[in-house]
């Protein structure tokens, strides 16, 4: 084991997604992950698309990880996942609350076992409250965060994105509250419980629309591709019926923008100043920005732009992806040996250390690829194993 996170262990007993990439992205930088699944599988297995039958998703979220089978419903099994707490730094799970402690596998059992250990919780709605009970996904998240309501065309409905974004952005957050409370655990000795609701982290990313509510009674509006923030912002057609994207964050970006296409007047009209001013006329800069790049290529709007370092890009496909020369520069995708599917390609780890960079050991593995060796470190011979598998417990 190599990375910065080498000697963490990590017991991954969550499913699908936000429990489980956080796990993946701690195994990224060499954390031991150990993933402890129902024997039937995590249902991300079967999640999206296939090659022979073996699922992709899976390839990409189950990479660095040992697979280890244990149904944690039956005593045999609450029995080894006790052993196996009892030298582990972490535990991430998002079983519904009361889930845990109805199994005896409670944070104040598992801290009798491991006082050192922290427990990360993730479920839709947090352990109290209300709706704590409730079943729950990202989509749900995406919904009550106010970020489908500020979704979409002004005069269509509320958009849900078509990707698990709320539980991405939850998976981030619960790697770095883990690694928040390691840190403290440096510092008292001891482990704590990690609370944390999907719905939260999505909801901070969507940045001052509860203060301005609070201040000031706004409620944001559909605004479609642009922004209540400047403009011009949004998506273009190209003359070969393509799309870039434009955004003009910065006042002197949104000055170049407009010298570029031949409307220097606007830039020393009084509104244009202001980013939230110039939003107010998204109208007018739109059409000199759209007719602009609806009469060339491409190519060259995208040369253009460069050249007046203006900001723009074009709209890619994932087909495109593979194409670019910035993501090779970056290595943003990886080639990986995989034992059931030959070479594959997915996401390289997020980001680059100098000193102690991170790296994919390996792809998401066949399901209780390590069962029998993990489970011989707790006292599971060969024997054992059997009776084990006859009873469903294993796999």
């Amino acid at each position: 084991m190599t990375g910065p996170l080498s000697g963490i262990k990590v017991l991954d007993i969550a499913t699908l997604f936000a429990g489980p990439l956080a796990a993946t992205l701690l195994a990224d930088f060499g954390a031991e992950v150990i993933k402890i699944e129902h024997p039937r599988g995590d249902p991300v297995r079967s999640h999206g698309a296939q090659r022979a039958g073996i699922g992709l998703w899976w390839k990409m979220i189950g990479r660095g990880k040992r697979s280890v089978t244990l149904y944690l419903g039956a005593p045999e099994g609450q029995e080894l996942f006790r052993r196996m707490v009892a030298d582990a730094d972490v535990v991430i799970e998002n079983f519904r609350p009361g889930t845990l402690e109805r199994w005896g596998l409670g944070y104040s059992a598992l801290r009798e076992i491991n006082p050192r250990l922290v427990l990360a919780r993730v479920t839709a709605f947090g352990q109290v409250g209300p709706y704590a009970q409730r079943p729950g996904f990202g989509t749900l998240a995406e919904a009550m965060s106010g970020f489908a309501a500020m979704t979409g065309e002004p005069d269509g409905p509320p958009t849900l994105p078509p990707f698990g974004l709320a539980d991405g952005i939850a998976a981030l957050t619960t790697a770095f509250a883990i690694m928040t409370a390691l840190r403290a655990r440096e510092a008292t000795g001891r482990g704590q419980q990690v609370d944390l609701a999907i719905v939260e982290p999505i909801l901070t990313l969507l940045g001052p629309h509860i203060t301005a509510y609070d201040q000031l009674g706004q409620v944001p509006p559909r605004t479609g591709n642009r922004s209540s923030n400047n403009a011009p912002r949004n998506l273009y057609r190209t003359a070969d019926d393509e799309w870039v994207a434009v955004s003009t964050s910065a006042q002197s970006v949104a000055e170049r923008v407009m010298r570029l296409v031949g409307r220097p007047d606007l830039v020393h009209a009084p509104w244009f100043a202001s980013g939230a001013e110039r939003a107010t006329h998204a109208d007018e800069l739109d059409e000199a920005v759209g007719s602009w790049i609806a009469a060339r290529k491409t190519d060259e709007v995208v040369a253009a732009f460069e050249n007046a370092e203006a900001a723009i890009a074009p709209v890619y496909t994932t087909a495109d992806i593979f194409d670019d020369p910035q993501f090779r520069a970056l290595e943003s995708i990886i080639s990986l040996p995989d034992a059931e599917l030959g070479r594959i390609r997915m996401q390289n780890i997020l980001f680059r250390l100098s000193e102690t960079p991170g790296a994919i050991r390996w792809t998401g593995p066949p399901l209780g690829a390590h069962t029998a060796e993990v489970l011989a470190r707790y006292g599971v011979d060969a024997d054992r194993l059997a009776q084990l598998r006859e009873t469903g417990v294993v796999r």
